[in-house]
């Protein structure tokens, strides 16, 4: 042997550093299920776990022979064995890495896995860098989940091994890529341009496209015409896309980008298209609470409310009448262009109920219908057509209050009721119960209206009122107040059961189905009566007002009509005869004395006055028994005036000619 023990040994000290922590090159001279044994060049070989030889992806590719750098533990543990690492070594290692790339100012690659306060954390081989959320991207990014577990390129700018503390940015390495592009692209770049890009980032709000060195927002409402709830459902990360140029701030370096502003704006003459009232076939995109969103076109899509999805159910639940992808047909409601908004409905596609309904029945028409709720107000039956009906409280019978009557029905009872009304406007239908059965007292109310005088049985007395039987089932009610002008403390002093009493109507109460009755009143309105009918009669005898009307009418009393012409015609023949006498008297006392004279011409006027009062009154005269020719009304005027002019038959006086020419020239 050519060297000494000696100089072996302290080859060997020199060459292993026996420091714990310290790295050194070991061989692999054994490997089992658990350990991997290793020899360092001391007395004593040192044993690792195997797991610690498991590269990323969990593969074991160590063999017997291979040199592995590991780190000095504990040289002597006090058993005579040597404690290794695989792992601190490692660490070792990319510790080296990580310095030579901070001071060459060189990227190194590291995986992004996970989140924390203020950014997020990168893998570094063994060691767990620091990555701030500004230092992502060149711009703010909200959601990283394309960029988890993806291998990455970063710039170490902050490094301290005895804190364990490294801080990477990836924003440095984007703008050292993109510097030199951007540059050339800010100087081409213009609004209206149409440049193709890759999608690098998805948000909320939109999508980040890289243009070539300069990043571009494309916003969710720029990507189509249509309703775009999410930006994944209409790019993905890494697709390459056409996008035109909507606005571009060089200052701040900020491009908007639009993708739907490529095609045609579906909404112009969308009204012209789709006039109101057009039926047509749409697909269900979107299902909310408040109803669906249905695409009728390609970009333009309308709201169907559930209040337009069915014409009797008023709790519609839109996932239970259709589904996402349906095609249904629905009709255009309304078109707001400027809001850009499609109101649409589906029921109006269908038959309607009400209007089916009506087309069958008539207000009176008898139906069968059953229960279907029970209200405060009454209840709902349901109907042909599927409709309901409505029998109020009040129309539930004639001679009981409906909340009585209503507690008789129960759901899902068979009833039968008379239509009463139908609005199909209003979506309304009206019934009634009592109305299959004769209202008497409505019967008797119509015939016997306010202001009526009827006769009843007085039925039940108090000290208030008493109760009348008008009718069978038609009861009226007096107060004491109504019965006599003079106060009545107590109607019992009045009236008494069996009495029977006539009355007027004075109110109708159709609630209580109570006539209320007034006997004063009753007769207050029998004297007006014969007021008026004795008002009536004297203004009848006024209208005879000459002397020998009234001569002939208290003789005409008692007599028939004929016996009236007989006893006119034998007055004219006296009359003429009367007049003659009374010329030859007249000639015979032409020598009177001037006192008779002058009282012959008093009387004279007098008679002249009282002639035209007579004529006047005549001409007035429309009755039958003075609508005599002008001729007999000369005579009877004549046969007046003499009778006053000629003297008392007992005085023997005559009348003076001379006078009698005076008066008539008067």
């Amino acid at each position: 042997m050519a060297e000494s023990f000696e100089s072996l040994f302290e080859q060997s000290v020199h060459t292993v550093e026996m420091t714990p922590g310290s790295i050194v090159v070991g061989t692999v001279v054994d490997i089992d299920n658990e350990f991997v044994t290793m020899h360092v060049g001391l007395k004593s070989e040192g044993v690792i776990p195997r797991d610690q030889f498991f590269d990323v992806n969990g593969d074991f590719k160590l063999e017997i022979g291979d040199q592995v750098k590991v780190a000095m533990e504990v040289v002597d543990d006090g058993f005579g064995e040597t404690r290794l690492s695989r792992e601190k070594a490692k660490r070792a290692e990319t510790w080296e890495i990580l310095e030579e790339s901070f001071e060459k100012k060189e990227p190194i690659k590291g995986v992004l896995n996970g989140k924390v306060k203020g950014g997020f954390t990168v893998s570094i081989d063994d060691v767990r860098a620091f990555l701030p959320g500004s230092l992502v991207d060149t711009r703010p990014i909200r959601d990283t989940a394309d960029l988890e577990g993806q291998e990455l390129e970063f710039q170490v700018i902050k490094l301290d091994q005895r804190r364990n503390n490294v801080v990477v940015s990836r924003r440095a390495i984007l703008e050292l890529e993109n510097s030199e592009e951007r540059e050339a692209l800010l100087n081409s770049l213009a609004e209206g341009q149409v440049k193709p890009g890759i999608v690098k980032n998805l948000t909320e709000y939109g999508a980040f496209v890289d243009l070539g060195g300069i990043d571009g927002l494309l916003h969710v409402t720029d990507m189509a015409w249509k309703r775009v709830r999410h930006p994944s459902e209409v790019v993905s990360v890494g697709q390459e896309i056409t996008v035109k140029v909507l606005s571009f701030d060089s200052e701040r370096n900020r491009v908007s980008l639009g993708m739907k502003q490529l095609g045609d704006d579906p909404w112009v003459d969308i009204t012209r298209r789709y006039p109101k009232g057009t039926k047509v076939y749409a697909t269900v995109t979107n299902i909310q609470d408040y109803g669906c969103f249905a695409e009728i076109e390609e970009g333009v899509e309308g709201l169907v409310h559930v209040s337009e999805m069915d014409w009797i159910s008023r709790n519609v639940i839109p996932s239970k009448v259709v589904t996402t992808g349906d095609t249904i047909e629905v009709m255009i409601l309304d078109i707001d262009e400027d809001r850009r908004r499609v109101s649409l409905g589906i029921k109006q596609c269908l038959e309607n109920p009400w209007e089916a309904f009506d087309r069958v029945h008539s207000v009176g028409d008898k139906v069968s219908g059953t229960i279907r709720s029970i209200t405060d107000f009454g209840i709902f039956v349901g109907l042909d057509s599927n409709v309901d009906g409505l029998v109020h409280l009040s129309d539930m019978s004639w001679t009981e209050p409906g909340e009585v009557v209503v507690r008789r029905f129960s759901k899902g009872g068979q009833v039968d009721a008379v239509v009463l009304a139908i609005d199909v406007e209003r979506e309304r239908i009206g019934l009634g119960i009592k109305q299959l059965d004769s209202d008497v007292f409505g019967d008797y109310t119509n015939e016997n209206p306010k202001g009526t005088m009827v006769t009843g049985v007085v039925t039940e007395v108090d000290a208030r009122e008493a109760k009348i039987r008008l009718a069978p089932e038609v009861n009226g009610s007096i107060k004491a107040a109504e019965i006599s002008r003079d106060r009545v403390e107590d109607v019992r002093q009045a009236l008494k059961a069996g009495d029977e009493v006539t009355a007027k109507v004075i109110n109708i109460d159709l609630r209580n189905r109570i006539v209320w009755l007034s006997i004063k009143q009753g007769e207050q309105e029998s004297e007006a009566e014969a007021h008026r009918e004795y008002q009536r009669q004297t203004a009848e005898e006024t209208r005879k007002t000459t002397f020998g009307e009234l001569i002939r009418s208290q003789l005409n009393k008692g007599k028939t009509d004929e016996e009236v012409q007989e006893q006119d015609a034998s007055s004219a023949v006296e009359d003429s005869s009367v007049a003659e006498d009374t010329g030859s008297i007249a000639d015979d006392a032409e020598v009177e004395a001037d006192e008779d004279s002058l009282q012959a011409s008093t009387e004279s006027e007098d008679t002249e006055e009282s002639v035209e009062s007579v004529e006047s009154e005549e001409s007035e005269q429309t009755d039958v028994e003075t609508g005599a020719d002008e001729s007999e009304d000369s005579e009877e005027t004549t046969e007046e005036t003499s009778l006053d002019d000629a003297p008392d038959e007992d005085s023997g006086t005559p009348t003076d000619p001379k006078s009698k020419s005076d008066s008539d020239d008067s």
